[in-house]
């Protein structure tokens, strides 16, 4: 009673902070949206429109420094802690705004002058294989780490050392936990709908995906089915630990294993299918053990968040499809000077080259410096886990790092821009900022985001922007 009491008090002020956060939701939504819509008349041709003004100067915009008026990075800058903001600006001075001028004067010395800068075996290849270095240094000392934690806490609950703990916390909370754990367990999901579903699944991918991809035989498949249970177990119980979901790595071992097993000559489309396939039975993995947790504390069943999974699954497995050919039709995607660089396929892809090729085709001295990079990611991690934390959360994040090395740097003034008006923000009224934050970066996120679809429909009817607005040296 005293509970109900209380909330009642509350709620009205609740209800009016929610309409200010739906106010200025719908607000900087409009502005996002209108705003997308008015740039989209300047961009006739490819390098055309606000997205490509010289903010700072043109040899700067050269260099891929810029603000290219993208509201989508700016609110989810907003969003995004401060730490990781600053550590991609440090990616990106390091990379666009000190090593890449330096290896463009190189050229003809470290590699051909004669060659595309986007072939492998020039400038291109230094912007992936050094961005692929930091990520597999930082991925695999949090996977080395996140797996050490859950060894030693498995260790610790099978020997029992922890039984008393356990038994206190049990006494002390069973009088709030009693109905939530009554309710979980009494709508549970039996065993052997999991473990039928499984098998059938996998039936299903090695009938199916050896059809479509002829890379990837069907004993692959088996093969990763098999392993990835184990995978999957351990992804989950570690992510409970740390919150940390380590999916994408765990995909590259997948990524490594398949393609050397299936050789120069299917490897490469192999390790692709066999990284995607591990990480999206690994990630669903976890997803769903937390969203059981949330059931579980807001006394939701769990049958019925398993069967909303399996619905919106299935949704889609048709709209994803159908939104990518849209998007893959519309847009100029992989286009490393375009708008939808892709960057990930680009590294995972070269990931399974190495795979199967080895590092003969890189340009002079890339190993030594994907050497350095490495050893530079796994130091930072170390250093920061070792220093008290207060100093450890400014360190740079390696991960982050690596995004604007492949990017460019104009996605990271966005966001850093975004930072800057949370910074100031609260600067000037925390309080107002805690609450409207979240809303005003939604709204700039989904407005532009939405914009999408009416451009994508004018690119398919052969609409095109009436002009092209573009700035050249006086």
């Amino acid at each position: 009673m005293e509970l109900t009491h209380i909330m009642s008090l509350f709620k009205p002020l609740f209800i009016i902070l929610c309409r200010k956060q739906i106010r200025g939701f719908m607000k900087y939504f409009s502005v996002s949206f209108l705003w997308a819509f008015f740039q989209w008349f300047f961009t006739g041709k490819l390098n055309c429109g606000f997205s490509q003004f010289p903010t700072f100067g043109l040899q700067a915009w050269k260099n891929s420094f810029f603000f290219d008026f993208s509201l989508t990075y700016v609110g989810t800058g907003m969003i995004c802690p401060h730490i990781v903001n600053l550590s991609l600006l440090f990616g990106a001075v390091l990379s666009w705004g000190i090593m890449y001028p330096l290896f463009k004067t190189l050229k003809g010395e470290w590699f051909p002058a004669d060659i595309d800068e986007g072939s492998m075996r020039s400038l291109n290849g230094y912007k992936v294989f050094l961005s692929i270095s930091l990520l597999l240094g930082d991925g695999l000392y949090n996977f080395v780490k996140i797996t050490c934690i859950t060894l030693m806490s498995l260790y610790k609950l099978l020997k029992g050392k922890n039984l008393g703990q356990v038994r206190d916390i049990q006494n002390t909370t069973i009088s709030d936990d009693s109905r939530k754990d009554e309710i979980f367990v009494r709508e549970s999901i039996p065993m052997w709908i999991g473990v039928v579903g499984y098998i059938a699944l996998a039936i299903i991918s090695a009938i199916a995906l050896p059809a479509m991809f002829h890379e990837l035989k069907w004993h692959y498949i088996i093969l990763c089915y098999i392993i990835v249970p184990s995978l999957a177990f351990c992804n989950a119980y570690g992510a409970g630990l740390t919150d940390m979901n380590m999916a994408y790595n765990y995909g590259k071992v997948g990524l490594f294993a398949i393609a050397a097993m299936a050789g120069k000559e299917n490897g490469v489309v192999a390790g692709l299918l066999a990284c995607g396939l591990v990480k999206s039975v690994v990630n669903i993995s976890c997803v769903l053990m937390q969203d059981f947790k949330t059931g579980h504390l807001t006394l939701t069943s769990p049958r019925t968040m398993f069967v909303s999974q399996a619905i919106g699954t299935v949704i889609g497995c048709i709209v994803a499809p159908l939104s990518f050919s849209l998007f893959y039709k519309v847009f100029d995607i992989g286009n490393p000077n375009g708008e939808y660089k892709a960057p990930y396929a680009i590294i995972y892809r070269n990931l399974a080259i190495i795979s199967v090729e080895g590092l003969s085709a890189l340009p002079e001295h890339c190993l030594e410096l994907c050497y350095g990079f490495f050893a530079f990611a796994v130091g930072m991690n170390v250093m920061k886990d070792m220093v008290p934390e207060r100093i450890g959360k400014w360190f740079p994040m390696p991960m982050a790092m690596a995004v604007p090395f492949l990017i460019g740097a104009n996605p990271t003034i966005d966001m850093c821009i975004g930072s800057l008006v949370v910074f100031l923000w609260h600067r000037m009224d925390s309080s107002k900022a805690k609450l409207m934050i979240p809303a005003v970066a939604s709204g700039l996120i989904c407005g532009e985001g939405l914009w999408i679809l009416p451009a994508s429909l004018l690119a398919l009817v052969k609409v095109t922007p009436p002009i092209c607005m573009t700035f050249l040296p006086a």
